[in-house]
C-alpha cells in the first residue's frame, strides 16, 4: 500500500480507524490494518476529513483590492469598479493571481473548486482561457471546475452571447448567469438553459443578490428545471433576497427549490460586507436563510466567493473561516446544528458539484484531509491546522507544527 493513516478520527463516539490508500484510491478502513505501508502516518486520533470543496470562487478577479478600491462597499460599485480594471488584465496579471489563489485554497486542504470565469466583448477570452489553462496544470493538486460567467449581462452587453457558446466549445464544465445584472432576466434564464440543453452541462447561476425581494426569479429557476428535466444540475449562489421573506411567502419557494433539486451556495463573507449597506438601524445581515433552507430539504453549502477584491476585501482561502464566520451569521452553532456545518464545505459540495468518486469511503477517490484536531464536532470552530493533504492518494501538503509556551 502507498499510504496508511493510523488511528484517526472518522466518527465521534466510534472507535479509531486505520485508512488505507493505494493507487488513488482507498482501499482498507479498519480498526486494525495488517500490512504496511511506504508511508505510514500517526493520527493519534486526530480528525480526517475528505477534501475541502471551494463550490464558487471568482479565480480571475482574485487580490485586487489594492487596485481600485470599492468606497461604498455596495454591491453596485464593486461591478462598476471591477468593470473599470477588467480590460487592464493581462493574460500574466491573472496567471499570476489565480495561482497564488489556488496555492492558498491547496494549503488550506482544498481538493475541489467551481470557479465562475467571466468573459465579455471589452476584455475578450483572457480570464476565461487563463484559467483553462491552470485546470489542467494544476490537476495533480486541485479539480477545477470553470463556469462560463457572463457577469456585465448578456443581452445589455451585445456580442456576450456568442461569447457564451464559444466558451462551451471551449471546454467550460458548466453553464453559469446572473439574471439580475440582465434585462428581461426571465429571458437570460431562458437562454442559459438552452445552451446547457445544447451542451449537456449543469447550470450555476448569481441569483436574486439584493437585500430585498422585489423582481426576485428563483421561483421561475426551479419551474424551468423541472420543466426542463435538470432536476439536481442547477446551482445558485448569494440568493440574499429569500432573507427579506416573511416565512408563509419563503417556505412555498423552498418547497419548489427541494422539489427541483436546486442547491445552494451561501457566500458570508460577500454578502455581509456587501448587504444592509443602506440600512441605518437594525442592519440586516443579507444572507440566504440558510437554517430553513437546509431544514426545507434544499442542498446547502459554505463557499467563499472572492478573495480581496471589491466585492471581498479580505480572505485568505480557508472554507473553515468560512464555515466558522456562518455559524453565528446564520445561527447554526446549536447542538443539533454545528454537526450539519461541516458537510457544507464537503459532501453537500461533492453533490452540487456531481463528483461522483468523492468522500470517506472504500472505493472512493483519496482526497483527504488530516485535521489537528481529535473531535470531529469540533472540526469547524477549532479552525485546526491541516496537517496533511492528500490529492489523488498522494500527500500534496504536510504542515509541521513547533509550538513552545513558556509560563
Amino acid at each position: 500500500m502507498d499510504i496508511i493513516l493510523r488511528k484517526v478520527r472518522i466518527k465521534d463516539g466510534e472507535g479509531l480507524k486505520d485508512v488505507a490508500i493505494e493507487k488513488g484510491k482507498i482501499v482498507a478502513i479498519e480498526a486494525d490494518i495488517q500490512g504496511t505501508a511506504e508511508r505510514e502516518i500517526n493520527a493519534d486520533g486526530r480528525v480526517l476529513i475528505p477534501g475541502l470543496i471551494e463550490s464558487h470562487i471568482h479565480l480571475d478577479k482574485a487580490l485586487i483590492a489594492d487596485r481600485l478600491p470599492n468606497k461604498s462597499g455596495t454591491l453596485w460599485e464593486a461591478i462598476e469598479v471591477t468593470g473599470k480594471l477588467k480590460p487592464t488584465f493581462t493574460r500574466e496579471d491573472i496567471e499570476e493571481r489565480a495561482r497564488k489563489t489556488l496555492m492558498m485554497l491547496v494549503k488550506k486542504g482544498t481538493t475541489h473548486i467551481r470557479t465562475h470565469s467571466e468573459f465579455d466583448p471589452t476584455q475578450g477570452f483572457t480570464g476565461f482561457e487563463t484559467v483553462m489553462k491552470l485546470k489542467n496544470e494544476f490537476k495533480h493538486l486541485i479539480d477545477i471546475q470553470v463556469v462560463a460567467f457572463p457577469q456585465e449581462g448578456i443581452f445589455k452587453c451585445p456580442g456576450t452571447e456568442e461569447m457564451m457558446y464559444q466558451a462551451m466549445e471551449m471546454g467550460a464544465d458548466i453553464v453559469g448567469g446572473i439574471p439580475y445584472n440582465d434585462m428581461p432576466a426571465k429571458d437570460h434564464i431562458d437562454l442559459v438553459f438552452e445552451i446547457a440543453k445544447k451542451y449537456n452541462r449543469p447550470i450555476d447561476f448569481h441569483q436574486d443578490f439584493k437585500d430585498d425581494a422585489d423582481g426576485i426569479t428563483i421561483e421561475y429557476v426551479c419551474e424551468k428545471t423541472i420543466k426542463e428535466g435538470f432536476e439536481g444540475k442547477v446551482s445558485v449562489g448569494h440568493l440574499t433576497s429569500l432573507g427579506a421573506l416573511p416565512k408563509e411567502r419563503l417556505q412555498p419557494i423552498i418547497e419548489l427549490m427541494s422539489k427541483a433539486g436546486v442547491s445552494v451556495m451561501s457566500l458570508p463573507a460577500t454578502d455581509l460586507h456587501l448587504g444592509g449597506r443602506k440600512d441605518e438601524y437594525n442592519v440586516r445581515r443579507a444572507v440566504t436563510p440558510v437554517r430553513a433552507l437546509r431544514d426545507g430539504g434544499v442542498n446547502m453549502c459554505l463557499a467563499s466567493n472572492n478573495i480581496r477584491n471589491a466585492f471581498t476585501p479580505y480572505g485568505n482561502g480557508d472554507l473553515m473561516q468560512i464555515a466558522m464566520l456562518a455559524i453565528p451569521v446564520s445561527h447554526l452553532g446549536g447542538a443539533d446544528d454545528l454537526p450539519t456545518v461541516l458537510p457544507m464545505i464537503t459532501s453537500n459540495p461533492a453533490k452540487a458539484l456531481g463528483l461522483k468518486d468523492y468522500g470517506l469511503e472504500v472505493g472512493k477517490n483519496a482526497d483527504l484531509v488530516l485535521l489537528d484536531t481529535k473531535a470531529v464536532s469540533e472540526a469547524i470552530i477549532d479552525i485546526p491546522d491541516r496537517l496533511f493533504v492528500i490529492k489523488n492518494g498522494k500527500i500534496i501538503v504536510e504542515t509541521e507544527k513547533n509550538v513552545k509556551v513558556n509560563f
